[in-house]
């Protein structure tokens, strides 16, 4: 699919995209229009878990890159979205301890897909994004991903506690990184395992905070306090891969 094609514009090209089953992320809509191929596509986005906004023609002008967007633009994912499912079953059927990233609010493309591209390089079975307040795959995190969005699923839940909630009933244990929690080099981390990273800003939610068996800090000797969520995903990752190396020698 080529990156350019994920904007979709126009009456005509929205109703044929979602009867097409593809997955729109995101529909634009001018406010206050209410004639019947608008109402089609209101119909045909309430069927799926598009965010609709409506806005006004200003913003529609501004985002249109064709100028022929007949009050209405959708956001197509560049690649389909997996399951939580898939992704447990890929980790046995390599005889694998589950391992998961999930994230917390990510909301820069270019952290997501670098995130891709570590999960993918740290032998991680899939990536869990909540469906709202988070970025989706777009062209730019299909970009920076290098290739990884292809390799490594991503899943989007409703809500991330219920997931952690679920998994954790059939045997994963949760750690999330937290500049307050113990140095992950004193936690065994070894077991079947779900690595959750917050927002550079906020960090990870207090109620998904709360579901984690453990809150793991990352040692820093430096003078600001924080890492990029994407690295600290990554740090935080390889000593999960070195602990199950050292186990399994």
């Amino acid at each position: 699919m080529r990156y350019e094609e994920l904007t979709i514009e126009g009456r005509n090209a929205v109703i044929e995209a979602f009867r097409a089953g593809k997955t729109i992320d995101k529909l634009f809509l001018l406010d206050g229009c209410q004639d019947g191929p608008i109402r089609t596509i209101l119909r045909e986005a309430k069927k799926t878990d598009t965010i609709i906004n409506f806005v006004q023609k200003e913003r529609l002008d501004q985002m249109s890159e064709t100028g022929k967007h007949q009050g209405v633009i959708a956001f197509s994912a560049a690649y389909h979205y997996g399951t939580v499912e898939e992704m447990l079953q890929k980790a046995e059927e390599k005889g694998e301890p589950p391992f998961l990233i999930l994230l917390d609010n990510i909301e820069d493309p270019h952290n997501l897909g670098s995130i891709l591209r570590t999960a993918n390089q740290v032998g991680a079975h899939g990536v869990i994004i909540p469906k709202r307040r988070a970025v989706g795959l777009t062209a730019t995190v299909a970009k920076a991903s290098a290739g990884a969005i292809n390799y490594t699923p991503v899943a989007k839940v409703t809500n991330l506690v219920k997931t952690i909630e679920e998994l954790k009933k059939q045997g994963m244990w949760f750690v999330c990184g937290d500049m307050d929690g113990e140095s992950m080099y004193q936690l065994d981390l070894t077991g079947p395992m779900g690595v959750v990273i917050g927002n550079e800003g906020d960090g990870v939610s207090r109620l998904v905070k709360e579901k984690c068996d453990f809150v793991a800090s990352i040692p820093m000797f430096g003078d600001i306090d924080s890492l990029n969520a994407s690295v600290a995903m990554g740090v935080l990752s390889y000593e999960i891969v070195r602990q199950r190396i050292q186990k399994n020698k």
